[in-house]
């Protein structure tokens, strides 16, 4: 399973009236783990970033009029992206509208010609926690993410922090795996292996609310990762 978190800067909102991307972070996870192959790029827009969006991410005219053009790093970031599981943005509309238009500029396909599927972690933030803020801040401080360098926008930092919550989020689907050794002796974490058929252990049958609310979560778990919930699986093959 490969995803890369991905995060934009802008020189304004709107792709369509020709505003430009400044900067590009993403970070990739191998099966929910970062793996440290990350792609980080400051371009250069050939034009002025608008008031509001300089105030966000302090790129200025300056220091990007010596970046590369995105023309430059297009194929490299195609590369990249090439047979990818999944692309998880927050506000992904926004970041891959940006990506798509930088794309058809240079008459290249769509992100959605490289990918498996693009996520918007802020889609899924919103059904998890309805009726609260779900900025990439609120969300660090929800879930214990530590974000305190984070003063000013910027795409690489915004994506590792993205991870670590995206990671937080779904943290009901990771798989844990034991490795017992060559001699089936040791569990993982150097534990000591126990032979439990020499003890008596109750069963305990959940009552009917426990069932329901077992079964409230799982549908949670469900709607947010698109119906891969791990425990589902491995219940409808017993």
């Amino acid at each position: 399973m490969r995803q890369i978190i991905l995060d934009t800067e802008t020189t304004g909102l709107n792709a369509e009236t020709g505003d430009r991307i400044v900067e590009i972070g993403c970070v990739e996870l191998l099966h929910r783990k970062l793996s440290g192959n990350n792609l980080h790029h400051y371009l250069n827009p050939e034009r002025d970033s608008e008031e509001g969006a300089l105030r966000v991410h302090g790129l200025t005219r300056e220091f990007l009029d010596t970046k590369p053009k995105f023309a430059a790093i297009a194929q490299e970031l195609r590369d990249y992206l090439q047979g990818v599981d999944e692309l998880i943005s927050h506000n992904a509309p926004f970041d891959i509208g940006f990506l798509n238009k930088e794309f058809q500029l240079l008459g290249l396909g769509p992100v959605t010609e490289l990918v498996g599927r693009v996520l918007d972690s802020l889609a899924m933030a919103k059904e998890l926690y309805p009726g609260k803020r779900n900025g990439l801040d609120a969300l660090c401080d929800r879930l214990g993410v530590d974000n305190s360098g984070r003063t000013l926008h910027g795409a690489l930092l915004d994506a590792e922090l993205l991870a670590e919550v995206y990671i937080g989020m779904t943290r009901g689907q990771d798989v844990l795996l034991m490795d017992l050794g060559s001699g089936g002796e040791q569990g993982g974490a150097g534990a000591a292996w126990q032979d439990l058929r020499q003890f008596h252990l109750p069963v305990i049958e959940p009552s009917a609310a426990e069932l329901e609310q077992h079964e409230a979560v799982l549908q949670q778990m469900d709607k947010s990762s698109g119906g891969k919930v791990v425990f589902r699986q491995v219940s409808n093959m017993a």
